[in-house]
């Protein structure tokens, strides 16, 4: 008996859908970078992070 398996690629989202996840994305680079900014820098520096990475990061959540 053949076994057939069809899947498709999910396209990126589009419209409404791709604004809320960028807004989404954007409110939670935007949470991280005030909680690291919050912090010392000894706190950071146990982290292993400096204050010129807190951009890096948050862009990276």
């Amino acid at each position: 008996m053949a076994d057939l398996s069809i899947t498709r690629p999910h396209a990126a989202p589009t419209g409404l859908i791709a604004f809320f996840a960028a807004f989404i994305a954007w409110k939670d680079a935007r949470a991280t970078r005030k909680a690291l900014s919050a912090l010392t820098d000894r706190e950071l520096e146990d982290i292993g992070l400096n204050r010129a990475d807190i951009d890096r990061v948050a862009k990276a959540c």
